[in-house]
């Protein structure tokens, strides 16, 4: 019976990879890409030659069946998507759970991921979060916003360059536009950019300079007067 790793990639800069994760990429009888261009690039900088095959999300439904097939079949294979862990706003969580219900052992390794960087950037209280990953597009958007109105938790969204302005200003239209929030986009990367203030000062700053890059949205979370956080009480 084979075994699934899941193996975290760069969000940016190649070096954030772990030794085992390059020697897994090696040693595995195959290795499951999101975008298997985007991962021969990481693959060919470390001049790791192994066999790719996609897995991503337009697949992942109707395959899943034979992946776990293949994967049963085999010593080990690695699960990998373009940037960050399998099964964060990406591909994974279906094959994982089909996996484990065919007995076949599942290990994901610790690394990269990018809201975690982005929180401890943000400044905001990192005790407690609440990560909610892409917003809908269209359809529930407006209504998922809502539903975090008196969410005291700081709040971890993941958005498109494209959408940026526009998640803001609904942000500002629910959580008001006084709200502290962090924008950072691309992490670990040459043009990093942490931006720290109100809903207000984001959008007239992506406004005037523009957004381009992988976005992550952290929003500080609703005022709650009955819970007061005391920094030194773990």
């Amino acid at each position: 019976m084979g075994k699934l790793f899941l193996v975290p990639t760069p969000v940016g800069n190649l070096e954030d990879i772990t030794l085992r994760a390059l020697r897994l990429l090696k040693e595995a009888d195959f290795v499951m890409a999101e975008d298997t261009r985007t991962s021969r690039i990481l693959l060919n900088h470390y001049e790791i030659k192994n066999r790719l095959i996609p897995f991503h999300k337009f697949n992942e439904h109707q395959q899943v069946a034979h992946y776990v097939e293949m994967i049963a079949a085999a010593k080990s294979a690695v699960l990998i998507s373009d940037a960050g862990t399998p099964g964060i706003s990406d591909p994974g969580y279906l094959l994982v759970k089909h996996c484990i219900s065919n007995d076949i052992e599942v290990e994901c390794l610790p690394g990269a991921t990018a809201f975690v960087p982005a929180l401890i950037n943000s400044g905001f209280a990192s005790d407690r979060f609440c990560f909610e990953g892409f917003l809908p597009q269209k359809k529930g958007r407006q209504k998922r916003i809502e539903a975090l109105r008196d969410e005291d938790r700081t709040m971890i969204f993941y958005e498109s360059p494209y959408r940026l302005i526009k998640a803001l200003e609904q942000f500002g239209g629910v959580f008001g536009n006084e709200r502290m929030v962090c924008v950072s986009r691309e992490i670990s990367k040459l043009h990093e950019e942490n931006f720290r203030g109100s809903i207000t000062e984001a959008i007239v700053h992506f406004t005037e300079t523009g957004v381009k890059g992988e976005i992550v949205i952290v929003v500080e979370g609703a005022k709650n007067a009955d819970r007061m956080h005391d920094d030194n009480d773990f």
